[in-house]
């Protein structure tokens, strides 16, 4: 049921506005405030799904009052009532934030639109903050480790900044899941956060992929295509295995990341570009360096904070968490009853050699899911996680 406050210092026109939006819809809660601070008060206290307010009024005009819920319920859409001489400070309000604004006297059709347009956007914006919540626990770092307590610290240092990041540290061990906590406690969350695995795509294609091509670059060129780096504008790109990246590809990304420009492969045009660039590899890129097969100028610029993601053989306190969120989210996923693993099948879980870290104990996990019996004993490790 949506609820509508109405913050208007005219009486006449706040039983107006409210005897529109009753007889429009019953559904409709709608509360009243003779001012800004009363206004506030109430919002302070109440959610809503809409704010109908006066820009003059006595106490707090409605600017105040706009600015006040754009820090503290920024998803409420404020539409605001103006009076004739208020309509450039009506216009204004929109630049800071406003949905709308409506004249007085209010028409019908008008105010009737503007109400139902902005509360249909509320649910968007609250659908699409439960998909990201959701979506944040598929990319949930779990461990109470003092490993994964010191890089969840650095996180959250260095997520708010622009910071380029390079994650290091064996396959399997969760570095993605640190890049993808870094865009989504970033400024730049509400924006794309595209992924590249450098090591999976041929070096003769990394450039493309990477930056896009015009039409005839190369035989199976048949249309312009945009590149990642394109595509991740205004928000963040995640190269995983930057060590597998060919070295032309190294020298384009580093003016990239100098002059926030790119060029298609086979056009001479520049792009501008606004990306952070987050990275990962499980090589020893000072190695590489020494051997020639990296630049040493790319790394400098890649590596502003280094994460180092353990291998979890170095954390094995984190064993029983994550055996109990596997097993939740797996047996979810098979649509069955989560199953219990007791002590010993823990405490022998936490004495195994992880060769293949986290996402090897996931697949085991799995395996023991499906195959053991309705508590995870000791024997059904020994039986279906061996090696």
């Amino acid at each position: 049921m949506p609820r509508i406050l109405i913050i208007e210092d005219e009486a006449a026109i706040r039983r107006v506005l409210v005897k529109i939006l009753s007889e429009e819809n019953q559904g409709y809660e709608v509360f009243e405030a003779e001012d800004g601070l009363a206004g506030m008060e109430i919002l302070k206290k109440e959610d809503f799904d809409l704010v109908l307010c006066d820009i003059k009024m006595p106490k707090m005009d409605g600017v105040e009052v706009l600015e006040a819920v754009k820090k503290i319920k920024p998803e409420i859409p404020m539409v605001m009532i103006s009076g004739h001489g208020d309509l450039e400070t009506a216009v204004n309000t929109m630049k800071m934030g406003a949905f709308d604004y409506i004249s007085k006297p209010p028409d019908l059709n008008r105010l009737l639109n503007t109400v139902r347009i902005a509360l249909d956007r509320k649910e968007l914006v609250v659908e699409n903050t439960r998909l990201k919540k959701k979506v944040s626990k598929n990319y949930e770092m779990v461990g109470e480790s003092e490993e994964i307590g010191r890089i969840k610290e650095m996180i959250e240092k260095v997520a708010p900044t622009e910071a380029r990041v390079l994650i290091t540290g064996p396959n399997g061990t969760g570095k993605e899941l640190v890049a993808h906590w870094l865009h989504q406690k970033s400024e730049r969350s509400n924006g794309p956060m595209i992924e590249v695995n450098c090591a999976a795509i041929p070096s003769e294609l990394i450039e493309s992929e990477l930056f896009g091509h015009v039409k005839g670059a190369f035989t199976s060129a048949n249309k312009d295509r945009a590149g990642k780096f394109e595509a991740a504008n205004g928000g963040t790109i995640f190269l995983d295995e930057v060590g597998d990246m060919s070295l032309s590809a190294q020298a384009k990304v580093l003016r990239a990341l100098q002059e926030n420009k790119v060029q298609r492969v086979g056009s001479d045009r520049d792009i501008k570009v606004d990306v952070r660039v987050i990275t990962a590899t499980n090589k020893d890129l000072k190695k590489e360096i020494d051997e020639g097969r990296f630049r040493e100028d790319l790394y400098h610029r890649l590596a502003v904070i280094l994460i180092k993601v353990p291998p979890l053989n170095d954390r094995r306190d984190d064993i029983p968490l994550l055996v109990d969120y596997f097993s939740e989210k797996i047996s979810s996923e098979h649509g069955t009853a989560k199953k219990k693993f007791s002590a010993k099948a823990i405490k022998l879980l936490q004495e195994y050699d992880w060769t293949g870290n986290i996402r090897e104990l996931r697949n085991v996990v799995e395996r023991l899911i499906i195959l053991g019996g309705k508590e995870i004993s000791e024997e059904d490790v020994k039986l279906f996680a061996s090696k």
